[in-house]
């Protein structure tokens, strides 16, 4: 029989005292940036053809509205301006900028614990989007969305383990202001939460103002450049095939000031791009391409996600289908072809189009959580929080996707096999000489954390259990976790100094 005393040692005791503490990072069962890529819908000579085709589309038919400034960047760099005005790029401009584009990325966080590594089948979850409206589970009903939510939704983001990263899920529709509502989204987002930060810039010119605070958060804009915790979303291309010419510009302004850029396209299958799943990627990944052209042509090996989005559309109503099958293969076949690529790249995932957190909400959310994942998608956006097709927002689902996507990591990790897991030597012990069952042995206790996922606020009690509980409901729960997180002082607030420095230059709504 195998020698179990350094299994032993230390005791029953001193193990479940180690269990009450949080894991070693490196020891979780499930963590940021964990490899993917074991699902594959498409076939290698499906993502060629993928390939050719955006390489003729970009080549024949270009894409229209360029900015001046994006005619002149992307003609040096060899595309042709048609007569029509539409922008043309040429196979070899293409394959060129493939050769010398980043295929590794750090985005950084104020926390350096919580950098994500953009690589590979690195897989990482995070929230998105522009929800107008906030989810409200007491009053079942929807109301505008403002600041103090998007601040409070960084707040509870900052807390939750599976949640990577945030990228601004909502707009504050209590400032009118264009530009005071994108420095307050800067300000409500970094003050919320240590992990990368995405937003969303209105107008070019507004750009250097965000920068400003950035460079008063970081310490000096040296400080900034060396760690950017926060990347441009910029959505550069209006579907089918055209620049968002004022979007173009937000992107430049970002570039020079050292702001990665996530090259967002999101057409929508039928309307916006074509309804086929292939036809939709194929589009994605031209206009995708086009905008790498477009940012190494502003500065070469600029840190550029490649954020193929396209989105499913119910052609019977024409409303967006977030939670469908057709999209969870929609990400994952992007994914695939940010793989073929080596290029880090994002879709989305884990959009609910069910009005609240209730069973539709949980099947959509998991169906393209997992699929994503399983497919080696560097950034998963959307992937908590989002109901209505991206519509609305609501803080309680953002906390119930924490126990979600650590289910789908979990499938994500995928199953080890080595001789300590094939445990031969306990069912020689436990058949041989034991009990007869595994419950309660030196290996069961000593991999029970390491194994397998809890979640937080998903109820496994029986139901004798549950009703001695007092029958605690799901969305209750999460309330009552929300609350919890809020009332504690956030760990992201500034130094009293900085921020009276950022509130002697911007126009802050948030209290002191």
């Amino acid at each position: 029989m195998t020698d179990q005393t350094p299994l032993r040692s230390g005791g029953r005791a001193a193990r479940r005292a180690a269990r009450s503490q949080p894991l070693a990072a490196h020891l979780r069962p499930v963590r940021p940036g964990m490899e993917g890529g074991q699902y594959k819908p498409l076939s290698q000579a499906d993502m060629q053809a993928i390939h050719n085709a955006a390489l003729e589309a970009l080549e024949t038919i270009g894409l229209a509205d360029a900015p001046p400034s994006g005619v002149a960047y992307l003609t040096g760099a060899g595309a042709v301006e048609g007569t029509d005005g539409r922008i043309r790029f040429p196979r070899a401009l293409v394959e060129d900028t493939l050769a010398k584009a980043n295929r590794s990325i750090t985005l950084c966080a104020r926390d350096p614990a919580h950098d994500l590594e953009l690589s590979g089948n690195r897989v990482h979850y995070g929230t998105a989007g522009a929800a107008v409206h906030l989810v409200d589970v007491a009053t079942n009903s929807y109301r505008e969305c403002g600041l103090q939510d998007l601040h409070d939704a960084a707040r509870i983001t900052d807390t939750l383990d599976n949640i990577h990263f945030l990228q601004r899920p909502m707009v504050c529709r209590d400032i009118t202001d264009n530009y005071e509502m994108d420095m307050n989204t800067v300000y409500g987002c970094c003050s919320g939460t240590m992990k990368h930060i995405g937003t969303s810039f209105t107008d070019p010119s507004y750009v250097k103002g965000a920068l400003e605070m950035l460079h008063l958060i970081a310490g000096s804009e040296d400080k900034w450049r060396a760690r950017p915790f926060m990347s441009n979303s910029n959505c550069f291309v209006v579907p089918p095939m055209k620049f968002a010419t004022e979007s173009c510009q937000v992107m430049e302004a970002c570039i020079e000031g050292g702001m990665p850029v996530l090259l967002l396209s999101a057409g929508m299958a039928g309307a916006t791009a074509p309804s086929t799943i292939a036809g939709a990627i194929t589009q994605a990944v031209a206009e995708c391409l086009a905008g790498l052209v477009y940012v190494n042509a502003v500065k070469p090996g600029h840190p550029a996600i490649f954020g193929t989005w396209p989105f499913g559309l119910d052609l019977r109503s024409g409303a967006m289908t977030g939670g469908s099958g057709e999209q969870a293969l929609l990400t994952a076949g992007c994914a695939q072809m940010h793989g073929f690529y080596a290029l880090p790249g994002g879709a989305a995932g884990g959009i609910a189009d069910a009005k609240m957190p209730d069973m539709q909400a949980g099947w959509e959310q998991m169906c393209s959580n997992v699929m994503a994942g399983l497919s080696g998608c560097n950034m998963i956006y959307e992937a908590a929080g989002m109901h209505a097709s991206l519509l609305g927002f609501c803080h309680e689902s953002l906390i119930l996707g924490d126990d979600i996507i650590g289910q789908a990591l979990r499938c994500v990790r995928g199953i080890e096999v080595n001789e300590e897991t094939l445990a031969l030597d306990q069912m020689r012990a436990v058949c041989l000489d034991g009990p007869g069952h595994y419950l309660g042995t030196e290996q069961t206790l000593s991999r029970m954390e390491l194994d397998h996922v809890y979640p937080s606020l998903g109820n496994r009690s029986s139901p004798k259990e549950w009703d001695e509980l007092g029958k605690p409901e799901l969305v209750a729960n999460a309330t009552l976790r929300k609350e919890a997180i809020l009332a504690q002082r956030p760990r992201a607030r500034f130094d009293p100094a900085i921020d009276q420095a950022i509130r002697e230059r911007f126009n802050i709504y948030l209290p002191v």
